[in-house]
């Protein structure tokens, strides 16, 4: 008879970081359970896939996916191959129906008994697809109705929950880290209550719940003790953090608490609303020791009538005085932003608008996106849409412009003294990331000099010396920091 201990799984992520806190909680709860992870789906013989359904080019990302891994059942070891995340929350059934390969497509209000389910699905069961609902009408926001809830909401593990490789004292959590690396995402809150007219996210991820405070830190505990030094704080909106517990500033007084945890050097907020920045947020992200200086700020236009048809707010005197404030603070702040070119009734006017803006904000990084349709959102139903080729056209203008003002803004930077979390030490090459530097998509500074002398989680104070694009080079000034320092 098969045990839980002879089964194999792997855990396949896309998408945000968001996901990857939770396929780290889906692998906390199957070790638990005794199912041994495995790195590479070839070698598992249950492969989950945690999908994105943000935009098209995710979705479709998606699918591929989950046929490659379907393709395993035939060229691997795979018994069943198992479809989660947002994908699989916003479609259910239609996914199901549509992608015969994956044995199952799971829901969030299945997380908790994940372990259950596998085992379900490899004793040949076949379980119903989940059923999509609009999760803003379902998840509670207040703290009585949350803890009586018996829906799940991804991220809000607690951490006294059961856990798979905590440590025998101290803060357990239902977490398994899946990438060793120096740097983990730590969510603050799942969901959002802003009805952005092109973002189906809040259909599916439901309503903004943020974590309280105390399970917060005591999972960021857990973290330093696994080794984290950098803690990147994720949610929908990380601005809203505390309204529904009571307290709008409990950001304020959460960041110095993290910063402050033996082991944890640099706390990174992500996804800030232009629009909710009060200035209590602008300074504690700027003075306080540990709290990197960066700002990612979801700025997605800068015309004023494109953001009120987007159901947004401001414009571009707005946003330069929020990048006044910021750089009166801590000048060598770090700025990333995404901005969406095509929206439905975009003039030129409104580009010239955008790029006018672009340039005078002097923004590190900005991704650039063409509009499309997303199911069930307001913009859909929009009249004036461009056509395909004049969004194409668009967003290659702007992409070109921003690709120029990213290569010019790294090579401001040249002469700056920053300090470098070490993340690869491969073949000589030493790579990590400076302050103003997110993971994944801000660029990365590589390091001169001595590779041995250097290893992954070090800190080391640079100098930078050259730049290709939003890549920087830095030569280093001493030894790692270490901890504490």
């Amino acid at each position: 008879m098969t045990t839980n201990t002879d089964v194999s799984v792997a855990l396949v992520t896309l998408g945000c970081a968001r996901n990857d806190v939770d396929s780290e909680e889906l692998a906390g709860r199957l070790a638990a359970d005794g199912f041994r992870l495995v790195d590479d789906p070839e070698d598992a013989e249950t492969v989950v896939v945690n999908t994105c359904g943000f935009v098209e080019a995710a979705k479709k990302d998606s699918v591929d996916t989950l046929l490659a891994a379907s393709d395993l059942k035939q060229t691997g070891r795979a018994r069943a191959v198992v479809a989660v995340g947002c994908l699989a929350e916003r479609y259910g059934k239609d996914l199901a129906e549509s992608l015969p390969e994956a044995d199952a497509v799971l829901g969030f209000d299945d997380y908790p008994d994940i372990a259950a389910r596998l085992r379900s699905i490899l004793a040949g069961d076949v379980l119903h697809p989940h059923t999509p609902q609009d999760r803003r009408r379902l998840l509670p926001i207040t703290p009585a109705d949350r803890d009586a809830s018996t829906l799940s909401v991804p991220g809000h593990g607690r951490v006294d929950d059961i856990g798979a490789g905590a440590p025998a004292s101290g803060p357990r959590t239902v977490r398994r880290r899946l990438d060793g690396g120096p740097m983990a995402p730590l969510k603050l809150a799942s969901g959002c209550d802003r009805r952005c007219s092109f973002c189906a996210i809040p259909s599916f991820r439901g309503s903004f719940v943020s974590r309280r405070p105390s399970d917060v830190v005591g999972e960021a505990r857990w973290l330093a003790g696994q080794g984290v030094r950098e803690l990147f704080l994720v949610s929908e909106n990380s601005t809203s953090y505390g309204k529904d517990l009571g307290d709008l500033r409990l950001l304020e007084t959460l960041l110095p608490e993290l910063a402050g945890i033996d082991g944890v050097e640099r706390v990174r907020v992500s996804y800030l609303q232009p629009a909710e920045m009060r200035p209590g947020l602008v300074e504690a992200i700027a003075g306080t020791p540990g709290v990197s200086d960066y700002f990612d700020l979801s700025f997605q236009h800068a015309s004023a009538t494109v953001l009120r048809r987007m159901r947004r707010f401001g414009d571009p005197e707005s946003f330069l005085g929020l990048l006044d404030r910021v750089r009166t603070l801590a000048p060598a702040s770090g700025v990333r932003s995404n901005v969406i070119v095509g929206f439905p009734g975009e003039t030129e006017d409104d580009v010239a608008t955008l790029c006018d803006f672009l340039v005078a904000a002097r923004l590190d990084v900005t991704g650039v996106f063409g509009y499309s349709d997303e199911d069930g959102t307001e913009a859909e139903t929009m009249d004036d849409k461009l056509d395909d080729d004049e969004i194409r056209a668009r967003v290659e203008r702007v992409t070109d412009l921003v690709e120029h003002l990213t290569s010019q803004r790294a090579e401001e930077r040249v002469g700056e003294q920053v300090i470098v979390l070490v993340e690869s030490v491969t073949d000589g090459v030493v790579e990590g990331r400076c302050d103003h530097q997110g993971p994944e998509v801000d660029g990365t500074t590589r390091l001169t000099g001595d590779a041995a002398a250097h290893a992954v989680g070090d800190l080391v104070a640079a100098v930078v010396t050259g730049s290709e694009g939003a890549d920087l080079v830095a030569a280093p000034l001493h030894a790692d920091l270490g901890v504490g320092s």
